[in-house]
């Protein structure tokens, strides 16, 4: 009977460490709308380009926020991700103007490649076969 109380404990707490918390979700969709703002402003002055945020993850300490950037079309995808990389701290910078009176710290920015619509057209074609 010990044992199960422990089990379902840990499993209790597992779930606990994995599942983002409200603070977590309600600053990543503030960070998402404010990154996809930023990157829709920069995005104007290049004309055949279009860079979203589709979904942005923030560690539990608030300091460290992963955003996935669909990129169209996708064969820039790898080579804009690169050029926002490089450009981290600049847009942080912004973000932090624009989200100055919401938090307290600006959380680090990593930027990945969301290739999940290009998954998506992958399956559909081999589904097509």
């Amino acid at each position: 009977m010990a044992t199960t109380g422990f089990l379902l404990n840990f499993a209790y707490n597992k779930k606990l460490f994995f599942m983002e918390t409200t603070r977590q979700n309600k600053i990543s969709r503030l960070l998402q709308k404010e990154l996809s703002e930023i990157f829709e402003q920069q995005t104007r002055q290049t004309h055949g380009m279009i860079v979203s945020v589709s979904k942005c993850k923030i560690s539990p300490d608030l300091s460290v926020c992963t955003a996935y950037l669909s990129v169209f079309p996708s064969e820039k995808a790898k080579e804009t991700v690169d050029n926002i990389s490089a450009n981290a701290r600049s847009i942080r910078y912004e973000l932090g103007k624009r989200v100055r009176f919401q938090l307290r710290i600006i959380p680090e920015l990593r930027f990945f490649v969301d290739d999940s619509l290009d998954y998506i057209q992958h399956i559909d074609e081999l589904l097509k076969k």
